[in-house]
């Protein structure tokens, strides 16, 4: 059964030797960062601080900080089974007779399973507070020593296109100015932007509406996160990964709807006509992303549970929690890619490459230059178009062994030849590019090249050394007392 909650999970977790309690006092002022980046960066456990200080409101971090725990949040025993539901959807056909209509039927229903459900209340509403209240009583972390105050870093921001009315989930950093207003990142590519930008064009002197839910059952708190298809809601999804619909509650204050079984909820919204100083950051890409001029959230009601708890996520020099969930992404969402691109057999996003500096893709090659064709393929998949370097290989590299792909890489490619740059958007946060939000790209075609690419030789094969005397020595390797080798 899907989890209930947040504290549903961390039941579990807990279950499962994997929730560490804090019960010192620690400050949310990088103290709290300084312990879960130790611990995320040795594989440890979900922490939870009982006593952060200046507030009695308990902080969950690295919730999600191993590949053990992302799949006991997605109840899978491998991310594998998630991406083969995913397959076994888009893989349907249009139906050629009344057998095979018949057959779609129970996928169908299960499908519509999934649609988020609108209920009356919610845990998010047991404590209602439209006066006498101010962030500052939660415990909002300052990550890093630069950042330009306090932040809250994992929300689910939500808001509705003002043209269509379709809903938008997503996770943007929020810096507190004070107890209630804060910053809202909407990155120039991201939906939240192009709402704004939208109802701006409307009345420049107007407001957008804004919701923003904190912590929920993990997999509704990644509804932000997770790079859906453009016409499907976010919770739609979410529901899909937790096998049940999420249940919505209506605000008390603005026309939206969130997440009944968050811990809390705040509602206001932003000015159109205005924009503040954000920043700096300590980002994801281990850098500090630095000051810009973006939206300023309002704050006018804040609901949440009667003893809510605090889910925050640190990001910084990787590996960190976003690397788990960015593979978690990497995995679920590659069926789609390969529907799209069937000569596709793999992808990996190392984490050092931070989701947007790095994709290696192994394709099985059938014709001459499709190694480029799949590097422009990428480079126009949505949030994907951000891919800083995207490395091609044949289909028999293992594209997750880092040491392979960088052996057989480094091999298969004469430079001049085998790299093409091209210009287009960059993520906001890369600051190495000529401009904020435009610079160039590059693609590494390290398939093996045909003579319709300029290759007059012949290919070599690899090394490899026969079955038959591997299997020889296998038989005779005890008696070789061999101490500290292991056979292959």
């Amino acid at each position: 059964m899907a989890y209930r909650d947040l504290r549903d999970f961390l039941h579990k977790l807990e279950k499962k030797d994997e929730l560490k309690r804090i019960s010192t006092e620690v400050d949310p002022v990088l103290e709290i960062t300084e312990i879960s980046d130790r611990v995320v960066k040795t594989g440890g456990p979900a922490l939870l601080f009982e006593r952060p200080k200046g507030s009695r409101i308990p902080v969950v971090t690295n919730l999600l900080g191993t590949e053990r725990r992302m799949n006991l949040a997605l109840e899978v025993e491998s991310l594998e089974e998630i991406a083969s539901r995913v397959r076994s959807f888009i893989d349907v056909q249009s139906p050629q007779g009344l057998l095979e209509k018949v057959k779609m039927l129970p996928k169908l229903a299960e499908l519509g399973s999934f649609f988020p459900k609108s209920v009356r209340s919610g845990e998010c509403q047991e404590v209602v507070r439209t006066e006498n209240f101010s962030l500052d009583e939660f415990p909002i972390l300052q990550c890093w020593p630069q950042d330009g105050g306090r932040y809250i870093t994992w929300p689910m921001v939500i808001t509705k296109n003002p043209e269509t009315g379709k809903r938008n989930v997503g996770c943007y950093r929020m810096q507190v100015f004070d107890g209630r207003t804060t910053g809202m990142h909407w990155q120039t590519q991201k939906h939240g932007a192009e709402h704004f930008r939208s109802a701006r064009a409307k009345n420049h002197e107007g407001r957008l509406e804004v919701a923003v839910a904190i912590g929920a059952d993990p997999a509704t708190a990644l509804a932000g996160i997770l790079p859906v298809p453009p016409d499907m809601d976010e919770f739609l999804f979410s529901g899909f990964l937790r096998r049940d619909p999420v249940e919505l509650v209506t605000c008390k204050t603005v026309d939206l709807e969130v997440p009944a079984n968050a811990e809390i909820v705040l509602e206001g919204y932003v000015e159109l006509g205005e924009m503040r100083t954000e920043g700096p950051f300590g980002d994801h890409t281990g850098f500090y992303s630095l000051e810009g001029q973006f939206p300023v959230f309002h704050l006018q009601c804040i609901t949440h549970r009667k003893e809510p708890l605090y889910l925050t996520t640190i990001v910084g020099p990787p590996p960190q929690e976003d690397y788990f969930i960015g593979h978690a992404i990497e995995r679920i969402f590659l069926p789609v890619m390969k529907m799209q691109y069937p000569e596709i057999v793999d992808v990996a996003m190392p984490a050092e490459g931070i989701f947007q500096n790095l994709m290696i893709v192994s394709i099985r090659k059938s014709y001459p230059g499709q190694a480029r064709k799949i590097m422009n393929a990428i480079w126009s998949l949505g949030q994907a178009m951000f891919t800083k370097v995207v490395l091609v290989v044949d289909h028999d590299v293992n594209v997750q062994d880092g040491r392979e792909v960088v052996w057989k890489a480094l091999c298969a490619i004469d430079p001049e030849r085998d790299i093409q740059f091209v210009l287009g958007p960059v993520d906001t946060l890369d600051h190495a590019a000529r401009h904020q939000d435009f610079g160039s790209k590059m693609g590494i075609d390290a398939t093996r090249k045909w003579p319709e690419e300029g290759y007059e030789g012949r290919w070599p094969d690899e090394i490899k050394m026969d079955a038959a005397t591997r299997s020889r020595v296998d038989a005779i390797w005890g008696q070789l007392k061999l101490e500290g080798t292991k056979k292959k």
